[in-house]
């Protein structure tokens, strides 16, 4: 089967993680004498970058549910809630001896979290399931990192080892403590740095080291748990599995390295037995295939940047602490950009206030001097223009009226045309709207007779302009007395017609 070329680079970078890991080993085996030897498995492991192939899928892996891989790490769940999802080895594992390295975030919003990681070695693979998204009476060990409370003891988050023979039932409103073989209580969520968990079974013992997180040192564990004469299967597969309930966290695996261990003394198979001869060719092929496309890549960049020829390599890239010390500046810049922001609207606001301010105290000294007494003999400018905008609005008011008037005269027209089935309804809306123009009226009226009236010694004012010629009170009154008589007889004739009319049905 031909392997793509991602693969090939995922094989590289493994690789690389291997002698890292044998070195560490090395210079810890000088420390301790019984310290076992360590041997890298790439086929059970994964690790960034370049984690994902072209298809999305993991070389070696599968994964199921709402497991999301990307270059970088495998979201096992989204922060959103009821999700569950998994990762799973493709081939069984039979080593006695085995140390698996998990480097993993788990991150929310929320003071709490739900529901919790966890790491497998069972006989089966448990694609999904309710316990942390994985099947339930599994035939193997289970390593879990409970974030949520159920059974209210304040004892979460927690690290749970809990084994099964594939008869055991997990027990959910207790967290599992009546089940536990070793625990641990550590806060594992929302730390600066991810978290590794370091998990060795080792002549019948199984040991969880952990390292909190909150510093970079990929080597500072601390003992968490240990269980003595643990029982597991021969062979079976590793997983990763996730979950979210009511509340939700993005659970993220970044990596997970196993090394095969042996005791000291004791032969160790070759490496190279377990790759066949045919398959090592094509890696070495494709891997001098990438190695040529990154040459000729390097080649065209220098071309392309002259300027940064000869430079280290760590001088082109940022390094960890330069990003945190960036990403420092960058929040305190926006900060700082914020604070002037909201300093020129306060000022747009005071200047706001200013404007007000000086508008009110220009009214308050207009009016004082409105209300000062004039020069004997004279006439304000004011109150002239005062009287003009008065005479002004009389005659406004005064057509309004007449229009009124006008409207009213055709009103009554048209009540006295009527003579449909309808019409008795229509003139009783006619004669409503007649007494609201009539109220109307008189309010305009007494309106005007009080502006005319003004308190205090009045200025004589010009003579108005003639007025158009309209209808006096007492033939308003009369006019009005006749539409209703009018009104009433026709009200009567129509309710004579109607009764007529009934007789013949």
């Amino acid at each position: 089967m031909a392997v793509s070329m991602s693969t090939a680079v995922h094989l590289v970078i493994l690789s690389l993680a291997f002698h890292l890991s044998n070195c560490d080993s090395e210079t810890g085996g000088t420390d301790t004498a019984e310290a076992p030897h360590r041997r890298f498995e790439y086929k059970y492991s994964f690790k960034g970058p370049h984690l994902t192939q072209s298809d999305g899928g993991i070389p070696f892996w599968v994964h199921t549910g709402n497991a999301i891989p990307s270059a970088d790490q495998i979201r096992i769940t989204p922060s959103l809630r009821s999700q569950k999802g998994s990762v799973w080895t493709k081939n069984t594992v039979n080593f006695e001896n085995w140390e698996a390295e998990v480097t993993f975030r788990v991150s929310g919003r929320g003071r709490m979290g739900a529901d919790g990681l966890a790491m497998w070695f069972t006989a089966g693979q448990g694609l999904e399931g309710p316990v942390y998204g994985a099947a339930d009476s599994w035939n193997g060990v289970g390593i879990f990192f409970d974030s949520f409370d159920n059974d209210g003891k304040k004892n979460n988050p927690a690290i749970l080892i809990v084994g099964n023979n594939g008869n055991l039932v997990y027990d959910h409103q207790n967290d599992g403590t009546t089940q536990a073989l070793g625990t641990c209580l550590r806060d594992f969520r929302n730390k600066p740095y991810p978290v590794r968990a370091k998990i060795t079974y080792y002549k019948k013992s199984l040991t969880v080291m952990i390292n909190n997180g909150f510093t970079p040192d990929r080597d500072d564990f601390e003992f968490c748990a240990k269980v003595d004469n643990m029982v597991i299967p021969q062979e079976g597969y590793f997983g990763i599995s996730a979950a979210t309930g009511g509340l939700a966290d993005d659970h993220d695996v970044l990596s997970f390295l196993l090394f095969r261990l042996t005791e000291p003394g004791q032969q160790q198979e070759p490496a190279a037995a377990e790759i066949p001869d045919e398959d090592k060719d094509k890696y070495r092929e494709e891997f001098d295939n990438f190695q040529h496309e990154l040459d000729k890549k390097k080649e065209e960049f220098q071309k392309e940047h002259p300027d940064v020829q000869g430079e280290a390599v760590e001088d082109i890239y940022e390094t960890v602490n330069d990003r945190e010390i960036r990403q420092v500046f960058e929040g305190q810049n926006r900060i700082h950009l914020e604070i002037k922001q909201l300093h020129r609207q306060l000022a747009m606001i005071l200047d706001e206030q200013r404007r007000y301010v000086s508008a009110v105290t220009d009214e308050i000294t207009k009016q004082q001097q409105a209300q000062a007494p004039p020069a004997p003999g004279q006439a304000p400018s004011l109150e002239l223009e005062t009287v003009i905008a008065t005479q002004q609005e009389v005659l406004k008011n005064l057509n309004e009226l007449r229009n009124a008037f006008s409207e009213t005269l055709k009103q009554v027209d048209a009540t006295q045309h009527e003579g449909n089935a309808a019409g008795a309804y229509e003139s009783v809306q006619h004669f409503n709207d007649i007494k609201e123009h009539l109220h109307v009226v008189k309010r305009s009226i007494e309106h005007l007779a009080q502006r005319n009236e003004g308190p205090g010694e009045k200025v004589k004012c010009p003579d108005p302009p003639p007025m158009p010629s309209c209808l006096s009170t007492p033939h308003f009154l009369i006019f009005a007395a006749v539409q209703s008589v009018l009104f009433i007889g026709y009200v009567m004739y129509r309710s004579q017609q109607e009764a007529a009319a009934k007789k013949f049905f």
